[in-house]
């Protein structure tokens, strides 16, 4: 466990890119931090000033989500962190129902606290919160490429909106006219809603230096929700307590072979599918074929065998949104995109088994379901290849790996050939 009094912060991811991305936030800030897939299930010695446990919880029905999220809270508080942080989306993707407000919820009773706030803006990576509408660089969210989400299509901006059906407290929102005066101004703001009943404050952020002074408008708070963008805020304001440390990952990298999966099919990851397929041989993932029973995997893995050593290989599911609609039609939503995870999960262990050390895995869900299929149970932090996503080292069966877990919206156009000069 870690040393009464020295956990700074512990955090709960809702799917394992966003956990990687925020331990890299505060990691490049100076922190010493540890990604824990799941709640660990054994006493382990971590030396960590942030620890980020990863779960799966997106997209899985509200009541387990909250299940899940409150398990990984209560380790959390068993570890002495002084403050929690729920990690979601910059794209605040949910549904009808959740996850975001159960969650934020059930957090908020669990540690006995009546107020947090919402600040999914991640300047970064164009992620910007104004008058409560979340911006995808220049667009509101609904007119952005996640409208067609295949899991968590957001059809309306206003956060407001989105979160107050998903939660039983009430909403309210800090807007921009007060964030740009900075810290104090938003503290004033703030004061007379403490003690007024179970809130959560929904606050717009244009740039950086605004999550810095949101960080310090409410220090105080036990619990923060939000992207990774907050986490640049809260680590800078820790930092000025003399929290600093040496941070570096110091990690034996095996040479191995290099293999891309992708298993999203958001704007971005799209595009860099088809800029990879420019220069590298790939292999598509038919979800028909495998809805028939085909033997997808394995011709899968025995194209890649053949071809492992020359350049990375691409392996992807990719599609375009009204390919995805028809397949969700005949196989619906979650069927089909269970069938691609398992597949694709599947795929990336045995090129494992088969010499690949280096594996960029694209896409939430299947990061997650990948992570689990090569029996990872902790993350170390390497280089960044791009805001939000590093380079992460583990072990699996023995053997140190390298992988990069994007999500789907992240990264440029030519991410996937880009990242290996990031690596060593």
């Amino acid at each position: 466990m870690v040393a009464a009094g020295k956990l700074l912060v512990g955090c709960v991811a809702d799917d394992f890119t966003g956990a990687t991305d925020v331990a890299n936030i505060f990691a490049r800030a100076g922190l010493k931090t540890t990604v824990l897939i799941g709640v660990p299930e054994d006493d382990r010695d971590i030396d960590a000033d942030v620890i980020v446990v990863a779960l799966k919880t997106r997209t899985t029905p509200p009541q387990m989500a909250v299940e899940e999220s409150l398990a990984a809270l209560r380790w959390l508080r068993g570890c002495g962190a002084q403050k929690y942080y729920f990690k979601y989306c910059s794209t605040f993707d949910s549904t009808a129902k959740g996850n975001i407000g159960p969650v934020a919820d059930a957090m908020l009773a669990e540690l006995g606290q009546s107020i947090t706030i919402a600040c999914p803006a991640f300047p970064a990576n164009g992620r910007t919160v104004y008058k409560g509408n979340l911006f995808v660089g220049d667009v509101p969210l609904d007119e952005s490429g996640m409208r067609n989400h295949p899991l968590t299509p957001m059809t309306d901006a206003n956060l407001l909106r989105v979160l107050g059906p998903q939660s039983r407290a009430e909403i309210t929102g800090c807007y921009y006219e007060t964030v740009k005066q900075g810290a104090s101004a938003i503290a004033e703001w703030a004061a007379p809603i403490h003690g007024d009943g179970t809130r959560i404050v929904v606050i717009d952020a244009l740039a950086d230096e605004d999550l810095v002074e949101i960080a310090q408008a409410f220090k105080d708070l036990v619990l923060f929700t939000g992207a990774s963008g907050l986490a640049y805020g809260l680590a800078r304001v820790l930092l000025a307590g003399g929290n600093s440390r040496d941070a570096a990952v110091t990690t034996d990298l095996e040479e191995g072979y290099r293999a891309v999966v992708s298993g999203s099919c958001s704007v971005a990851t799209n595009g860099q599918v088809e800029a990879m397929l420019a220069d590298h041989e790939g292999f598509r993932v038919d979800l028909s074929k495998l809805a028939d029973g085909g033997d997808v995997v394995g011709e899968a893995v025995e194209w890649a065998s053949s071809r492992l050593g020359r350049k990375p290989v691409l392996i992807y599911a990719t599609a375009l949104p009204d390919e995805v609609k028809e397949n969700q039609r005949k196989l619906g939503a979650a069927q089909s995109g269970e069938m691609v995870e398992a597949a694709l999960s599947s795929i990336a262990r045995r090129l494992v088994e088969k010499g690949v050390s280096d594996l960029i895995v694209a896409g939430g869900e299947t990061s997650g379901a990948v992570v689990k299929s090569l029996g990872v149970d902790q993350l170390s932090i390497g280089n960044e290849i791009a805001p939000g996503v590093p380079w992460v080292h583990a072990k699996s069966q023995g053997r140190s790996l390298s992988l990069a877990l994007k999500s789907g919206n992240f990264g440029e156009r030519d991410f996937f050939m880009n990242a290996w000069d990031r690596l060593r």
